[in-house]
């Protein structure tokens, strides 16, 4: 104990309080001294609030808001009505985007009305709820408020010379708007007024990045990471793009692809046929031209991915757009089942479109909706289902009023809350194009471009204020899901017990009870869905063909389940529908492509008994990319696929690479002799 308060007094000096030296040591940047120092105070004077409040401002400060938050929580159980502690706690809920962080800024306001950086965090998150006339009324002395409301409403800023951390603060709500390539200017600026701002170098990096300018964020990742900051943002982005090296980057036309090279042979050929097949479509729908290529990049890890768009609020996306970027999941990076990259594809170039149509103005609840709606366009199996946490929230009535719903992905108040945000505007955008027309859309999309609010857009495309709209859509949407949400607890009470005749094989129960509950919730199509309890039962009863109806029920609602895929084509199959097989198989592309070579395989012979050769072609290509163990069998396939497309100098060159595997292969053998004649 005495060398532990010798060793307190030496790091305090003669007369100095710890908590002063430690204060010191964290102004003149010297972090590890604060940190020991602080810890010291807090061992010396256990009691003292203020010291662990300082303390956890080290912590946020430093990249560590999990530890900050403990130390804020710390000193409110000593003294509960902390000002600062509760505006510590605010700062740490405002950086991952939580609903309470609103709630805790006011309450240390309220305890302290002088908390002047209390007022400057309610101005941002107002900022960041698109709430303008808020934002300057809770902090009209701050100078970073007033002009991020005066650059986010394209004016000329009012304030003589603003500081570089007040640009910095307004590039960082351009970022968060949306209008990436105007965020990037305006931290350039903030770099040009203070050059060693190391937080705007990082920020600047990943905004780089997101744009494809991949040399000028390192340079200022780099930049800020010698200089000592170091958060999980610029640490990590370094390491992502120090892994582009195994990836392929492939341009073709107005179309740019970054695969990792493990699965970039196998994807290719359905990411770059569907590419084209949205833009092409697009185009027409949107009446639109984008001005430069669109790069999508494609993560076999989540985690890179989730590097990839770090910061952004709501991340819990399969994909996010970036102007002309558009970074995703691959297939391989979620279970397979649970992710259908082609709809992601085509929500974010929906995106790529609408946002260059309004020149990046556009609120976050329309493209959003719109895009959701997107997903539907290629195959109404397409998009996410409605799901029970959306029956809960329309059961509780936590539906937004369509001008507040931009709240609802930014900052949710409840757990789902974005999922929810997600299902509604998605509806709203149907419901507006079943009752005024695609026309309304386009209309909402010019009037947005021309900077009107949503209820401005409201009243010029569809002639009616947000209340009404409010109360239409509801009356709509209660025709719609009234009865499943009226009977939502009864369908889950009926479906754990038809779960168990089925666990029990008791196949009469599941005939007779299983229709009603799978046509009162028929988007249910997870594991144990009353489609698939129904399929058991009719192949227990000896009726594959029942079986293979109720199974292709479930595919047309949107159930993936690569197994469940594969045995409704092996039951087309078996009664002989081999262009139905197909068709189940194709799904599967969407859902899982990679690492299954007897999928490719099998679809590859079914296009080629049905004439359609250039599908097989592809399918064969797919294999033979996929590392087969017949690799003799592969390229024969191929070859005799080219042999039927009347692609003789290819079928050459592949039954050749087949006889090389296997000499003695004798159905090559005699494909050789065939195209020699």
């Amino acid at each position: 104990m005495m060398a532990t308060l010798l060793a307190l007094a030496l790091l305090a000096g003669p007369g100095e309080p710890l908590y002063r030296r430690a204060e010191s040591a964290w102004k003149q940047g010297d972090y590890r001294a604060a940190n020991d120092l602080f810890r010291a105070a807090v061992a010396a004077e256990p009691q003292n609030a203020r010291y662990r409040v300082r303390w956890g401002r080290l912590f946020l400060e430093r990249f560590q808001p999990a530890d900050a938050r403990q130390l804020f929580e710390e000193a409110l159980e000593l003294e509960p009505q902390n000002a600062e502690a509760h505006l510590g706690l605010a700062l740490v809920a405002a950086e991952s985007f939580e609903g309470a962080a609103v709630e805790l800024a006011e309450k240390a306001l309220k305890l302290d009305s002088r908390l002047t950086e209390a007022r400057e965090l309610l101005g941002r998150l107002a900022l960041e709820d698109g709430d303008f006339a808020r934002a300057l009324a809770v902090a009209p002395d701050s100078e970073a408020v007033r002009l991020t409301v005066e650059l986010l409403a394209d004016r000329t800023p009012t304030i003589p010379n603003p500081g570089a951390a007040s640009y910095a603060e307004a590039a960082r709500h351009f970022i968060l708007n949306r209008r990436y390539e105007e965020g990037v200017a305006l931290y350039r600026k903030a770099i040009e007024l203070d050059p060693r701002l190391w937080r705007a170098h990082s920020e600047l990096g990943i905004n780089l990045m997101r744009l494809g300018d991949e040399a000028g964020a390192r340079r200022h990742l780099e930049l800020a990471y010698s200089h000592d900051y170091r958060n999980p943002a610029t640490v990590n982005t370094l390491r992502l793009l120090d892994s582009y090296s195994k990836f392929d980057t492939i341009q073709s036309g107005n179309i740019i692809l970054k695969l990792h090279k493990k699965e970039a042979a196998v994807l290719l050929p359905y990411v770059k046929a569907e590419m084209e097949r949205a833009l092409s479509t697009y185009e027409r729908k949107y009446r639109f031209q984008l001005e430069r290529p669109v790069q999508v990049e494609m993560y076999p890890d989540h985690e890179d991915f989730a590097v990839r768009t770090l910061g952004m609020p709501g991340l819990g996306a399969l994909g996010v757009t970036f102007g002309y970027v558009v970074a995703m999941d691959s297939p391989s990076a979620r279970k397979p089942g649970a992710y259908h990259w082609g709809a992601t594809l085509w929500h974010e170039l929906s995106h790529v479109f609408v946002l260059a149509a309004t020149r990046h103005r556009v609120p976050r609840w329309f493209t959003e909706g719109l895009a959701v709606l997107e997903e539907t366009t290629p195959s109404p199996e397409w998009g996410d289902r409605l799901d029970p946490e959306v029956i809960s929230a329309m059961q509780e009535r936590k539906l937004l009023p369509v001008t507040q719903l931009d709240r609802g992905f930014v900052r949710p108040s409840y757990p789902g809350q974005i999922v929810v945000s997600y299902f509604q505007a998605g509806r709203i955008c149907e419901f507006i194009q079943q009752k005024w027309g695609w026309e309304a859309l386009l209309k909402m999309i010019e009037a947005f471009a021309a900077k009107k609010t949503t209820a401005q857009a409201m009243e010029t495309a569809l002639g009616v204020k947000p209340e009404d709209f409010d109360r239409r859509f509801l009356e709509w949407l209660d025709a719609r899901y009234g009865k499943l949400v009226r009977g939502f607890d009864s369908w889950r009470t009926g479906m754990k017990a038809l779960n168990a005749a089925a666990r029990e094989k008791r196949y009469d129960a599941v005939l007779r009870e299983a229709p009603a509950l799978r046509d009162l919730f028929p988007d249910y199509v997870d594991a144990g869905s009353a489609y698939e309890c129904l399929a058991e039962a009719w192949l227990a009863q000896g009726k594959p063909d029942e079986a293979a109806l109720e199974l292709e029920r479930w595919a047309k609602a949107g159930g993936r389940d690569p197994g469940l895929l594969k045995r409704l084509a092996d039951l087309h199959w078996e009664s002989g529908r081999k262009k139905e097989a197909a068709a189940a198989l194709e799904r599967i592309l969407y859902i899982a492509p990679a690492g299954d070579e007897e999928l490719h395989r099998r679809l590859g012979d079914l296009k080629l008994e049905s004439g359609e050769f250039n599908v097989a072609i592809r399918e064969y290509q797919v294999v033979l990319n996929s590392n087969p163990t017949d690799r003799a069998g592969a390229h024969f396939r191929l070859a005799r696929a080219y042999h039927l497309a009347n692609r003789a100098e290819e079928a050459r060159e592949h039954v050749v690479l087949a006889l090389e595997a296997a000499p003695g292969y004798k159905p090559a053998q005699k494909l050789l002799l065939e195209l020699n004649k």
